[in-house]
């Protein structure tokens, strides 16, 4: 089989994370502590056991014969692809990074990186956030990165202040009701 049929799409080698937003233009790439040990892990992780571990299987099943129908050899190559374009991934946002430790504003009553806010909508409503890193927020868990919209609005503030916050749906003020940091 001809090489052309078996090579890669070029758009292939994207270097954004999957489905992340880029970091505005000009900011740093702020984690908490606990965020950055996790990217470091995995990092670490992938350099030393998993593509060494694909770079084994991908040489043994180079060493069996016609490459065109080795699914190892083929699978293989595509994860390391993979694993080579996530390692790039998280070597820049670790080199940018700028570890904010969120329990220096313990006991402060304003927002800022790393705060877990009450905060009520004009309906009444009470919902709680907590502002993370970009590459950490995890919206199941109740987490906004703190480029969000929601995260933005609430920068600064102090407990008892109203933001505006602007929707798509049009614009709402809410209120923070409390303001919590983890302890140090």
């Amino acid at each position: 089989m001809n090489k052309a049929f078996v090579k890669e799409p070029e758009g292939d080698d994207e270097e954004d994370g999957p489905g992340l937003p880029p970091l505005p233009a000009g900011t740093r790439n702020y984690i908490t502590p606990a965020g950055y040990q996790r990217l470091r892990t995995e990092l670490m992780t992938l350099l030393d056991v998993e593509r060494p571990k694909v770079v084994e299987t991908v040489s043994w099943a180079a060493k069996n014969g016609d490459r065109s129908e080795n699914g190892d050899y083929l699978y293989g190559k595509k994860r390391l692809r993979e694993i080579d374009r996530r390692i790039r991934f998280l070597t820049k946002r670790l080199d940018i990074a700028e570890v904010a430790d969120p329990s220096a504003h313990h006991g402060s009553d304003q927002v800022f990186f790393g705060a877990t806010v009450t905060y009520a909508t004009a309906s009444g409503e009470e919902r709680t956030v907590t502002i993370k890193g970009i590459d950490e927020a995890d919206s199941l868990q109740g987490e906004v990165s703190w480029i969000a919209p929601i995260a933005r609005a609430l920068l600064k503030a102090r407990e008892g202040d109203e933001v505006t916050l602007v929707t798509p749906v049009g614009v709402e003020k809410i209120e923070v009701v409390e303001v919590r940091y983890p302890a140090p």
